[in-house]
């Protein structure tokens, strides 16, 4: 499993297996990526597994989840997923 950052339009962390599949992700859990020519070359930018789980904690902590555990776990799990987007969304 591999980990992307999306800035644009919308902020995302997520895992997925490739750009293609976290391009879908995102599409799905996001936003649309119509108005872009190459989405995946302009956008999505493969992030090291240390980075993700370090932003991933940063934000869980944030909102007041504190269980280490409970936390990998969740991080952990072998599917392609969406892990943080722009909290401009919810």
């Amino acid at each position: 499993m591999k980990f992307y950052e999306i800035n644009n339009p919308y902020y995302a962390l997520l895992k997925a297996e490739d750009k293609a599949e976290a391009e879908k992700i995102y599409i799905q859990e996001v936003a649309d990526t119509d108005d872009y020519d190459n989405f995946q070359d302009d956008e999505i930018n493969e992030v090291s597994r240390d980075y993700a789980l370090s932003e991933y904690k940063r934000v869980m902590k944030k909102h007041g989840e504190t269980d280490h555990h409970l936390i990998m776990e969740t991080f952990n799990v072998p599917a392609g997923e969406m892990l943080l987007w722009d909290g401009s969304l919810t």
